[in-house]
């Protein structure tokens, strides 16, 4: 199957393709780097185990974001009216949602830099609320996932909005000129 796509549409998706793997990587870094008691490969396969979906969404709802965005941008189109975060709306649910998550790699001797971090939370957010964190980070860090995907989707959408927009604006100026020509 051989899919023909406009160069806009081909420099979006390589973007996005790489800006997924990026995030990929930037997530399993993290793994590696504050892990230093487990070897690089059993700290990627905890991670894996227990955050595959996490890992593999927050990646895909990235490199979606930046796809939608940059095809766009290729067509002229401006969706992202208030610049929000780095790399636009969801950049603070990514880092939330891996911050969670990371949370839920502890238990396996994963991720112990983030003992000290989880150490430091009674003092920041209090005893309640520091144990309501660390309990629910599995959850939280769906939430989080749910919300990158969620903003990919609407912006989605507000590109198929605008684009239709466009095509019956083009549709209607075509009708004027054949009108005025006869």
């Amino acid at each position: 199957m051989n899919i023909n796509l406009s160069y806009s549409a081909r420099k979006a998706l390589t973007k996005g393709i790489i800006i997924a793997a990026i995030t990929s990587i930037a997530y399993l870094a993290v793994v590696v780097i504050t892990t230093p008691s487990l070897p690089p490969v059993a700290a990627l396969k905890a991670a894996f185990a227990i955050n595959s979906l996490v890992i593999i969404g927050i990646s895909v709802g990235v490199g979606a974001q930046i796809f939608i965005s940059s095809y766009g941008k290729g067509m002229g189109c401006r969706l992202d009216k208030k610049k929000k975060g780095v790399f636009g709306a969801g950049s603070g649910s990514t880092a939330i949602s891996s911050f969670f998550s990371f949370f839920s790699l502890v238990p396996l001797g994963c991720c112990g830099s983030w003992l000290l971090v989880l150490s430091y939370l009674p003092s920041v957010f209090g005893g309640t609320l520091s144990v309501a964190l660390v309990e629910y980070s599995r959850p939280l860090s769906y939430i989080g996932l749910a919300i990158i995907l969620g903003f990919a989707a609407l912006s989605a959408f507000k590109l198929h909005k605008e684009l239709k927009l466009r095509k019956k604006g083009t549709q209607k100026v075509r009708e004027r000129s054949r009108i005025e020509s006869r």
